[in-house]
């Protein structure tokens, strides 16, 4: 890496270094075209290319069927939050799995257009874990279930799917942990993500879905809302987010070439256990997500004088370690360590928490 300052930005985040660099010379000339990829008619030979090559991509790291529709959208993850009940939900009743801000987001979205059941919840416990299968409870019949996967704010990884009834369609948020470890696509009637963690930059949602699955929607709906218009004309029925897609594709090949899903399973876990081992032995800083729950995407702990906090994030800015200031809502801190993020820069942040612990001694009671 070069000297770039470390982002442990939540998102939009750090992109591979390599990517970046290709993504440079593609806004000035798109494979040898003279057109950049920004200026590209989105129904011309060499976007055409672009999007059947990130489509094979996501298909080919993701393993995902031909049963499934890859479909590249726009308006974010909280746009699926109301366009998933639009859809399916139809004044019936949904599972939802209330695991922090996000999913609570999507549950009050649902609730416009059908009934919610809450399947578990881990509020009680300020979201610290994720629930158990004995903390869950299904509803009788429920057009689909749904869970955030990875919780940003609260650190907080699902580390399986949880088990509806059979049958039961299963949907998932993504959004913070979509291509950092193997996942049966199989299993999931539709997954949505925000590009803006794993796999790209803003402004393009990617979703995956059981074309059966689709069919089911509802058609009395607006042509966009409908998830069965984008299937059908291949992501193609307006002008899609076309720099977003190139962005993936090459997210993606980047990731073939570190060894697939696998690889970045290992180097994820490698990376959040350098955090992790620290925190579990400091005097000084916790950890604040359960241990059988914690996210390999997103670190969350804080100070136990928390009257630090602020120093350390100004002192850990100015030493290039960028965005860790915890959300708002949560405070603390926060290390955002998607795949793109080096393992070095996880490296100089337990370098220098080191450094303001010594500095410390007496405040970590």
């Amino acid at each position: 890496m070069s000297h770039r300052t470390y982002n442990f930005s939540s998102g939009p985040a750090v992109l591979p270094e390599p990517v970046l660099r290709r993504v440079q010379a593609a806004i000035w000339d798109l494979d040898g075209t003279g057109i950049g990829v920004l200026e590209h008619s989105h129904r011309g030979k060499a976007f055409t290319a672009v999007l059947e090559r990130t489509e094979a991509l996501v298909r080919t790291v993701g393993g995902v069927p031909d049963s499934h529709a890859v479909l590249f959208l726009q308006g974010g993850a909280a746009s699926q939050f109301y366009q998933v009940p639009m859809n399916f939900l139809a004044g019936g009743t949904a599972d939802y799995c209330n695991t922090g801000v996000w999913s609570q987001k999507a549950i009050a979205e649902a609730r416009r257009f059908g009934t919610v059941h809450i399947a578990c919840s881990s509020e009680a416990a300020r979201f610290a874990h994720i629930p158990s299968a004995a903390e869950t409870s299904w509803s009788s019949s429920p057009a689909y279930a749904h869970f955030t996967s990875n919780n940003t704010i609260y650190g907080t990884e699902w580390t399986h799917e949880p088990a509806p009834p059979a049958g039961v369609p299963l949907v998932c948020d993504a959004s913070s942990d979509l291509f950092s470890r193997p996942i049966d696509v199989a299993r999931y009637a539709l997954i949505y993500a925000g590009a803006q963690k794993n796999l790209g930059p803003a402004g393009v949602t990617l979703v995956i879905a059981r074309r059966d699955f689709l069919e089911r929607g509802a058609r009395d709906l607006p042509t966009m809302l409908q998830y069965r218009t984008h299937a059908a004309e291949s992501s193609m029925h307006n002008t899609p987010p076309t720099f977003g897609i190139y962005v993936i594709g090459e997210v993606l090949e980047w990731i073939v070439a570190q060894g697939g899903l696998p690889a970045m399973a290992e180097r994820n876990r490698a990376k959040a256990g350098i955090l992790y081992d620290f925190l579990d032995q400091s005097a000084l800083f916790v950890g604040t997500a359960r241990a059988d729950s914690r996210s390999l995407m997103n670190v969350t702990f804080r100070a136990r004088d928390q009257a630090l906090e602020a120093e350390l994030v100004t002192q850990a800015t100015a030493r290039g370690l960028d965005g860790l200031k915890g959300h708002r809502s949560v405070g603390g801190m926060r290390a955002s360590i998607y795949n793109a993020f080096p393992i070095q820069g996880v490296r100089a942040l337990v370098d220098f928490l080191h450094q303001f612990e010594r500095s410390h001694r007496g405040r970590s009671e």
